[in-house]
């Protein structure tokens, strides 16, 4: 990925041919080339991802929602909270708009009166292979020029940077979030 483009008004110029970025890197993310270079991925990779979903009446992370129920059955919603690493809020209005879409159902629990279950519907049974397509579709959009080599590559290395964000996260020390802890201005 390219760490600036001319636009930027850099002096380093593109980072070579071939490999220019889509957003200009301000020189406030000079420092952070890798995580600037994080940021405009994902918001390719959504926006591309939006694209086919919508083709098949999902917006991304529905899918997901979707990929998990279908995986492991009826699901209470606070379950799909944590499986998602989502928030309640969130996860309502994607159960929401998964229910009218008529993907799932909710049905009382069981084993608790108070909770209700999150279940696929068998519309979106057969939406499932429209998914698995979609996200065919997409792996090859993104790793179009990687050879296998390439694919487990970046496979591995996007696994160690998850890896070090989640060891980050587990580790109050790691990421002050204490307005004091910042540097004078």
């Amino acid at each position: 990925m390219a760490q600036s483009t001319p636009e930027a008004g850099s002096a380093g110029g593109s980072a070579g041919a071939g490999r220019e970025a889509t957003v200009p890197v301000p020189s406030a993310a000079g420092s952070g080339p890798i995580s600037h270079a994080i940021f405009r991925l994902a918001r390719l990779h959504r926006m591309f991802a939006g694209q086919l979903l919508r083709r098949i009446g999902l917006h991304p992370g529905q899918e997901l929602v979707m990929m998990h129920l279908w995986e492991l059955g009826p699901q209470r919603q606070a379950d799909l909270v944590r499986l998602m690493d989502s928030d309640a809020a969130t996860m309502t209005r994607t159960v929401r708009r998964l229910e009218q879409a008529g993907f799932v159902r909710r049905r009382p629990s069981a084993t608790d009166r108070r909770a209700s279950l999150i279940e696929p519907t068998a519309a979106s049974h057969a939406l499932r292979r429209e998914v698995e397509q979609v996200w065919a579709q997409l792996e090859g959009l993104v790793a179009a020029d990687l050879d296998a080599r390439g694919r487990d590559d970046a496979l591995h290395t996007l696994e160690r940077l998850e890896h070090n964000l989640v060891r980050a996260a587990a580790d109050p020390t790691a990421c002050p979030t204490d307005t004091k802890t910042r540097p004078a201005e």
